[in-house]
């Protein structure tokens, strides 16, 4: 199976297994959104991202199109 076909399920779990997903989302599609939050928001995301080993910003578009698609 391509990185481009891969079920949400498949996507998730290897996201939470750490490896790099981002060839499966197709950022010719991508719009910019500005979303504020309050600080206590932020540190979930930030403690995640840094587990991961990636960016808050590549954190939230990945688990935004994983719970949309």
């Amino acid at each position: 199976m391509s990185d481009k076909a891969m079920k949400s399920a498949e996507f998730e779990e290897r996201f939470d297994a750490g490896e790099d997903v981002s060839a499966a989302v197709d950022w010719s599609k991508a719009r910019r959104v500005n979303v504020d939050f309050p600080a206590w928001v932020v540190s979930a995301p930030d403690r995640e991202s840094k587990r991961l080993g990636v960016t808050r910003q590549a954190l939230i578009r990945m688990r935004i199109a994983d719970r949309l698609g």
